[in-house]
Order: structure tokens, then sequence, then C-alpha cells
């Protein structure tokens, strides 16, 4: 294990699951106040890709002391473009923007730039390690196994879940996921272009049952996305027919064109997009941040925003939990409440720009969510998966 070994029946204040950016920012934030933590990085499933940061998280990466994990190795994005609600692209160009240009993140640079922030506030970095409660221990708090290259067993204070969608010590101690839609991605990553390309914006292109995503990488290559329902019949469309979806585009189409299609075909996969929460963010010992606790779709552009705030917060109110202030957590849990309703106002405002298709069901489901044909699917128990499978 990286960051030094973990010595079973080992003791910290506080075990972090999951070193994604909400993990992170949590245990940073403890560790500078003086607790003992454990980051315990499972890194399970494919790395994520193609994923933008907006401007607005220079401020919380300053905050975490952070700052210089962007220095070098993403790409810049002066522009996000649209074809929404019309066949005309629209452009958000950064020069209006305070906090200046946004990124293409080259993913597993940036997370593993903050663990190595991390270690350097001094949390110690179990990786390849995941975290299952076990027991309640006398104090309130908590024994844990850990299980990774060798499975061992440590005792904490608190437990924070950042275990992404499937939030699993905060589903392992009662806690509920409910589901808003059923979202998903068609994703396939395009090899670099022959010239390299000169476009280095992000471009979304609504369509009759679903919409498309396209953005350059660090690396090269390029992001193609598909989102649609997950039992709309256009969520696994194989190789030809997501190609045949492709050429139906105006934009998007072009912008792949320009790339050679991986060899072979390249391998499609399909992985959860939809929005999710749990019903409770907190309980007796444990907290979660990130994607296990508010998980949003990818329209919105905020999830990595979002990660870094709810992991910083959540690091405060543990911290304070600890120290004695009983309300920390409920003040934490009514921040993520308000985040989710302004979230939900702010997509419901997306899709209803698009009026083209409203009879579509994909269109219809999220502009008119009581339908008689469309009950509306809010707050349902899930068991979805969240790791990304091949289409």
């Amino acid at each position: 294990m990286a960051g030094g070994a973990v010595v079973s029946g080992a003791r910290y204040d506080v075990v972090v699951a999951g070193g994604g950016p909400a993990g992170v920012a949590a245990a940073i934030v403890l560790a500078r106040a003086g607790r003992v933590v454990l980051l315990a990085d499972a890194g399970r499933g494919p790395g994520s890709v193609g994923e933008a940061l907006p401007a607005a998280a220079r401020v919380l990466l300053r905050d975490l002391g952070a700052d210089r994990v962007l220095a070098d190795g993403h790409l810049p994005c002066p522009a996000n473009r649209s074809a929404w609600g019309g066949p005309e692209l629209a452009s958000t160009d950064s020069i209006r923007d305070p906090h200046g240009h946004g990124w293409h993140l080259d993913r597993p640079r940036f997370d593993g730039r903050l663990r190595d922030r991390a270690r350097a506030q001094g949390v110690q970095l179990a990786e390849r390690t995941a975290v299952r409660p076990l027991a309640r221990t006398p104090d309130g708090g908590w024994t844990v196994e850990l299980r990774g290259p060798a499975r061992e067993t440590a005792r904490c204070r608190w437990l924070l879940d950042a275990t992404g969608r499937r939030a699993a010590l905060a589903r392992a101690c009662g806690a509920r996921t409910l589901t808003r839609d059923r979202l998903v991605a068609v994703h396939l990553t395009l090899d670099p272009a022959d010239p390299p390309g000169a476009d280095t914006t992000t471009t979304v292109e609504s369509a009759p049952d679903g919409w498309w995503y396209t953005a350059p990488l660090p690396t090269g290559h390029r992001l193609l996305a598909w989102y649609a329902d997950a039992d709309g019949g256009d969520a696994r469309p194989a190789g030809e027919a997501f190609a045949a979806r492709l050429a139906d585009t105006r934009h998007v189409g072009p912008l792949a064109a320009a790339h050679p299609w991986p060899a072979g075909g390249g391998a499609l996969r399909r992985a959860p997009a939809h929005t999710a929460w749990l019903d409770r963010v907190d309980g007796e010992g444990w907290v979660a941040a990130g994607d296990a606790a508010l998980a949003f779709d990818p329209l919105s552009s905020q999830g990595i925003l979002t990660a870094l705030f709810t992991g910083l917060r959540a690091g405060q109110a543990v911290h304070a939990r600890l120290g004695g202030d009983g309300e920390a957590l409920g003040g934490y849990a009514r921040e993520v409440a308000a985040v989710r309703a302004a979230y939900l106002r702010t997509l419901r405002s997306h899709y209803a720009a698009e009026r083209r298709w409203s009879d579509r069901p994909f269109w219809r489901d999220r502009q008119y969510p009581q339908h008689p044909q469309h009950p509306q699917r809010t707050a349902t128990t899930t068991t979805t998966t969240t790791e990304e499978t091949p289409v």
C-alpha cells in the first residue's frame, strides 16, 4: 500500500473510502485540521475520460491548497458550444467568465496529483483498497475491514463515503439511493487526428431521442458520447447503429470524422449518467460526499465541481462534529439539499429549452414528468451498477 502500510488494528479519526475528488478534498481538509486520516482508494473499473472542469473550480482548489494540480497536462477549454433548441450552434465563451477558462482533464493525472497533495498534508493512502464496515465500537466509532493486497482491520471514529454512485458505505449503513431518470451514456474514444485538430471546445447536440457530447482530450484523442434512456431502445446501439445515428448529426459528426476510429472498430462502452441522490447523506458515525451523496446528469457539467465542494464541506463538518458540534452534519445535509434543489431547477430549464421533440418519450419525460403515459420516476430505489460495461 502506497503512503505507508496499514497496520492491522490501527486507529484513525476518519477513514475516507474513495480516492476521487470528493474523497481527496475531504481527506485534505481533515488532515489540515489535525485529524489522523486514512484515504482508501479501491481504484475499481476503467478510469474516467473526457471530463471537463469549469473555471470556478479554481476557487475550491485554491481553498484546498491544490491549485497546482492543473499546472500542466490538461487542455484549456475556451468555450462550450451547443445546438440545443435549434439547428445552429451557440457558444458560451470563457472570456466572459471571471475565473477564466475551464479544462478538458487528463483525469488520471488530475486525480493522481490530488492524491499526492493529500499525502503531502499527512494523509495515509491505501491504494487498491476497499472499505467494509464490520461493527460499531463501544465508543461510537467503527471497526472496518480494509480489502486490499492484504486484508487488515482498522478502527476509526468516523466513516466518509466517497465511493461514487455505488454509495457503498452509506447503503451498508441503511441509506437508500433515489433516482430521477434512467439516463445512460454510450461512449467511444476516437484516435488522434492527423494533423491534430484545432478545436478545443466542448460540443453538445440534441437529437429526437437523446443528445450527443464530444470533446477533445489532452492526449489528442476525442471523446464521443451518446446519452439516452436506459430502457428506451436507444441506449444499446451496436457499432453500425451508433455510426448511423452519428451520421444524422449536423455538428458532432463532422468533428468526429476528423479522427480515425480505433482499430477493429473500437469498443463502445455504457455507463450510468442518471440523476441520483441518497435519502440521507449522514447517519450515526458516517457521512457521504461527491457522487455518493448526489450524482448529476452530465448536461450540468458540474460533477467534479460538486464533488470537490461536497468533499470539502463534508470534511469540515466531520471535523466540527468530532470536536463536539452536534449541529455540523445537519448543516452539511441542508447544504447538499440546497445544491440538489438548485441543480434540479437548472436541469429542468435546460431540457425545457429544447422544444422540437416534445412529443418524443425522452424529452416528454423531462419536460412533462407528470404526463400520464410517463409517470414521475423521482425518488425510486435503485440498485443500478456504476461500473462501465461493454455494449
